[in-house]
């Protein structure tokens, strides 16, 4: 027949299909299975949609054959593009049974060409990595291939989310790509992160050291903050990513997605009665910030961001009236609140994130100050502190502040005060605003008539308490315009929610420039 010859084609095609979709083979496909971790595809049919997935590429090639290369079905790494709740996403997802997945000059190309077009359709680009490092046999053109992928993270970041998901290892420069990047998630047991790998480490130090404390999932999630999110298995770390899109945009230019809940009238009728028993009126009781937050998201739904790392400050998504949020929360439970080093970074980065991606920022303030010491100083505290002020000062999304308890010095002024841009600032009746504790401040204003006292004890409390009412009550603020209004405490939310709504088509005029240099 005529259409023999095109038959046999489709057949060959077919053939050379099916060759790209087992990788490294069925061995292969069994060890990382016994590993405890799933193939290249598994994952992308894990992730998206079923049935959305489009590959792209899959016939490409290396062209290198130095030091018995061979070559590598589908290049070690499977990209294309495809649905996550209806919503198009761009993806890569590196074959371990394939040269371990190691990156080489056409791995890399793969890569590129599949964030390239993520930017230029506007869609979210998600890799999924497991791979060795850098191809040995390909020498310098790997490193060129990170670069050409390092700098689509740089240009494009800001421009459409950016995910990491580490399902295995990520090693060597390989990590600086993850750390560009918006989220990295990592799975419990078998992902691992690190710069410089155990032998190396062993064979200059000659101490033994264990993968995981050196860059497992634990480490990089309570200890160098490397990591956003963590789960026990790699189906709950994809459907966490899954539940991290469903917050956001797919663009800069996009705003964030809106759930018609019909919380609205709830939301103007109802009033949170609990609140008055989540927060202690005395502020030298501790409470936990993340049971406040819950109470004031829909459905109580929050999704929190970095946990395990900087537990004095909280940071998440949720949604008031159906519409994405992020918040930024002091967390008396831990170091009274107070801002630290690494506190001010999670809590900065996480602000210029919500500013990229339109995603109104809500602050509840109960914050002591900025910790003290020396370990501190000398780490740099002023400099990481100093991030905090730029990022809400750059921020344009709308910001509104709810100061619950202490508001005290220059944390005060950082966590998105009045004088720094914020559009809505309320205080609850019990808030105390101070360039420093009342009992510290009275020990300092009325030294003298303390130490001259017949009980100085006594006296002590009496000026704390007049230092307290004259000085210190948010009445003052809101005198001053500083505090646009003191709210009763069960009615936080609606106060959040109109102020969201009033302010939905925000729009603001900064000076022309290039762009700012914050203090990193």
């Amino acid at each position: 027949m005529e259409n023999d010859g095109m038959f046999s084609k489709i057949e060959e095609m077919e053939e050379k299909r099916e060759e790209v979709k087992l990788g490294g083979g069925e061995k292969r496909i069994d060890a990382q299975h016994n590993r405890g971790k799933k193939t290249a595809r598994e994952r992308i049919e894990l992730l998206l949609d079923e049935g959305t997935f489009v590959e792209l590429n899959p016939f490409i090639e290396n062209r290198g054959m130095d030091f018995g290369a061979s070559k590598a079905p589908g290049e070690g790494v499977v990209t294309g593009y495809g649905k996550v709740e209806g919503k198009l996403v761009f993806l890569f997802s590196q074959d371990f049974t394939v040269y371990g997945g190691a990156l080489g000059e056409m791995h890399a190309l793969k890569i590129a060409k599949t964030m390239d077009l993520a930017a230029e359709n506007g869609a979210p680009i998600i890799g999924l990595n497991d791979s060795g490092g850098a191809r040995i046999q390909e020498g310098v053109l790997s490193l060129d291939g990170y670069g050409d992928i390092f700098y689509r993270n740089s240009i494009y970041s800001g421009v459409i989310p950016q995910i990491s998901v580490i399902l295995g290892p990520c090693a060597g420069g390989a990590v600086y790509s993850p750390a560009i990047t918006d989220f990295v998630f990592m799975v419990e047991e078998t992902s691992q992160m690190f710069i410089t790998g155990p032998k190396v480490i062993e064979s200059v130090t000659g101490a033994k050291i264990n993968t995981e404390d050196l860059g497992g999932a634990k480490v990089h999630s309570s200890k160098s903050g490397n990591a956003h999110f963590t789960g026990s298995s790699e189906e709950e770390v994809l459907e966490n990513v899954r539940k991290l899109l469903s917050f956001l945009p797919s663009n800069h230019k996009e705003k964030p997605p809106r759930f018609e809940n019909n919380q609205t009238e709830s939301v103007k009728q109802g009033r949170l009665d609990q609140l008055l028993d989540l927060v202690p009126v005395d502020s030298a009781k501790v409470y936990d910030v993340r049971r406040v937050i819950k109470e004031l998201m829909d459905e109580h739904h929050f999704l929190e961001v970095q946990p395990d790392f900087a537990k004095n400050i909280v940071i998440g998504f949720g949604r008031i009236d159906g519409a994405t949020v992020g918040v930024v929360a002091n967390n008396p439970k831990m170091m009274a609140g107070g801002l630290d080093i690494d506190s001010s970074d999670k809590c900065s980065r996480f602000i210029r994130f919500c500013d990229c991606f339109n995603i109104p920022i809500i602050t509840l303030e109960d914050v002591s100050g900025f910790i003290p010491g020396i370990q501190q100083e000398h780490g740099g505290i002023i400099r990481h502190g100093a991030k905090i002020l730029y990022a809400y000062s750059e921020a344009s999304v709308p910001k509104i502040t709810v100061i619950l308890r202490k508001a005290y010095g220059g944390a005060y002024v950082a966590l998105n005060s009045k004088a720094i841009g914020a559009d809505l600032v309320f205080a609850w009746p019990n808030a105390e605003i101070a360039v420093m504790g009342p009992e510290g401040a009275a020990n300092i204003i009325f030294a003298k008539e303390i130490q001259e006292s017949s009980d100085p004890e006594v006296t002590r409390q009496e000026k704390i308490q007049e230092y307290r009412e004259r000085y210190a009550n948010p009445y003052i603020a809101a005198g001053n315009g500083i505090v646009d209004d003191v709210i009763d405490p069960r009615d936080t939310k609606y106060s959040i929610a109109s102020g969201l709504e009033m302010l939905r088509n925000k729009s603001t005029h900064k000076p022309d420039k290039k762009h700012g240099n914050i203090p990193l």
